[in-house]
């Protein structure tokens, strides 16, 4: 969105009667742009050229690069959707089953948590987009039943997002990581570690070196446990908490 101007979604789309190409192709391939080569990639310029078109005849439908951002953004979370009627009827395993859609749709997006969210973001109205607010409905219907007030309800859709966001960025840096670690730079790094756990500052460290069970703690095939894990203590917290005097 430009300096005080509408939303995009407040603005209709080209009047045309059949319109070259909708909002939905022009995220589709900005998606494909960032997901091959990252999201400094993603310009008007070269979603025209994926598109076949020239870059001023998109300014038909996107006046901005942050309009571009909102509608990427949107079309993320609409991956996140749960299809209708498949919404569990219990409040955890409802709110459990919208945490690993969105966990999965990001995870599709590597970039997307830096890129679209936070104060860093280009724009803050994909959020508000029509896939942004059926992903919050869905997320408030998961609560309708917990026996937890207003509040209470709101704060605990914030914490399961926030979860998963942080989730999604650990496992985003990690895989980076490994994917630019080469094996010398790798060794160099292990050789670093190794002398300043000689220096003796680090015993739990150290020790945790000889454990037999700690070999596997960076194995990546482990998030998807670790994920899972967290987010039962997650929701067994809220349980708990909703279960005890004072919850409302």
């Amino acid at each position: 969105m430009q300096p005080g101007g509408q939303p995009i979604w407040m603005r209709p789309e080209p009047g045309a009667r059949r319109p070259r190409f909708s909002r939905e192709q022009i995220a589709a391939a900005a998606l494909a742009i960032a997901d091959a080569e990252g999201f400094d990639a993603v310009s008007i310029r070269r979603i025209a050229t994926a598109l076949g078109a020239g870059t001023m005849s998109l300014y038909r439908y996107i006046s901005a690069k942050s309009d571009l951002v909102a509608l990427m953004d949107d079309a993320i979370m609409g991956e996140s959707l749960i299809p209708d009627d498949e919404l569990p009827d219990d409040w955890r395993e409802a709110l459990a089953m919208i945490a690993r859609y969105t966990r999965a749709a990001l995870l599709r997006h590597p970039w997307a948590v830096q890129a679209l969210q936070g104060g860093g973001a280009a724009s803050q109205d994909g959020a508000f987009g029509p896939n942004g607010i059926r992903h919050f409905e869905q997320s408030l219907a998961a609560v309708a039943t917990a026996p937890l007030g207003t509040t209470a309800k709101f704060d605990l859709i914030a914490l399961v997002d926030d979860y998963v966001f942080g989730h999604v960025l650990r496992a985003g840096e990690q895989q980076a990581r490994s994917a630019a670690d080469e094996p010398e730079h790798a060794a160099e790094i292990a050789e670093y570690i190794q002398r300043q756990i000689a220096t003796g500052r680090f015993p739990h460290l150290e020790k945790l070196t000889h454990d037999p069970a700690a070999q596997n703690l960076a194995d990546p095939g482990r998030l998807d446990e670790r994920f899972e894990r967290g987010l039962r203590a997650l929701l067994d917290g809220a349980a708990a908490e909703a279960s005890g005097p004072g919850d409302q």
